[in-house]
């Protein structure tokens, strides 16, 4: 993997690839290093066959992230050129977590603000603890936001929800946003780590391409276009031809656990 920002904290262990924010000055804002480099990390996870998970967090267990890192903007947003390449950075960023075939966690805690909520949006789950705080100020700030994030949060909340959230620009409690399907989960504070672990665990140990063929499946029937069936039925197909479908079937008649090796 190519040099990244040292604002991205990269693990690697039992399976699981994690990505730290750890910009905590700022309650993990993202730089525009940080967007620039998200997509090699998970261009490196997608790659390394060792990895089955991957989870999204942020250091220092207050924040998971306050959205843009807005005192780069003075800079970073100098010019039409620099606007342009700062808004590609954040778009090929989404784009690649959102389309990551491996399943994705956001793990959240504290802060979970503007783009943060975008960056969680693009996961496929997302597991909070019980004091976090969700919000899209865009309206305090005149911004506007482009249709593939709104998109993301109309197809997850609907368009009701969608609307309070932007009209109102407020903070949600994680209770609120439980209610709304905006997380999945809201854990006690001392029990997300435990927590996160022991789905990691569970999704690691099932079969790679039962969960990346239900993965492509579910994210085609919600395309604006519709599904392209041909390729749901491809990723179906793969998991009935491949070893991991045998030691599954032999592993239920022994009696034990599969070990799975995404082929």
């Amino acid at each position: 993997m190519a040099e990244i920002t040292e604002q991205l904290i990269v693990e690697k262990a039992n399976g699981v690839g994690q990505i730290f924010f750890d910009n905590q000055a700022r309650r993990n804002a993202m730089t525009f290093e940080m967007w620039r480099d998200l997509p090699l990390v998970l261009e490196d996870f997608m790659a390394d066959d060792d990895i089955r998970v991957v989870v999204v967090a942020g250091k220092g267990g207050k924040s998971f992230c306050a959205g843009a890192d807005i005192s780069q903007f003075a800079e970073a947003r100098s010019s039409e050129d620099a606007t342009a390449l700062y808004n590609e950075a954040v778009s090929n960023a989404s784009i690649a977590l959102a389309g990551i075939a491996k399943p994705t966690i956001a793990k959240i805690e504290g802060f979970c603000i503007g783009g943060g909520v975008g960056i969680a949006l693009c996961c496929d789950l997302r597991i909070a603890n019980d004091v976090s705080t969700y919000a899209v100020p865009a309206a305090k700030l005149g911004l506007g936001y482009g249709h593939e994030g709104l998109k993301r949060l109309v197809d997850l909340v609907g368009p009701s929800s969608a609307k309070e959230i932007f009209f109102t620009a407020r903070q949600f409690t994680p209770d609120e946003a439980v209610t709304m399907g905006l997380i999945n989960r809201v854990v006690p504070r001392a029990l997300l780590d435990a927590y996160v672990d022991d789905y990691t665990k569970r999704m690691a140990e099932n079969a790679p391409l039962t969960i990346h063929a239900a993965k492509t499946v579910i994210n085609e029937l919600v395309e604006s276009g519709g599904p392209d069936f041909e390729r749901c039925q491809q990723v179906v197909d793969d998991c009935f031809a491949s070893e991991d479908y045998k030691e599954g079937r032999t592993a239920f008649m022994e009696k034990r656990k599969p070990q799975f090796k995404r082929k």
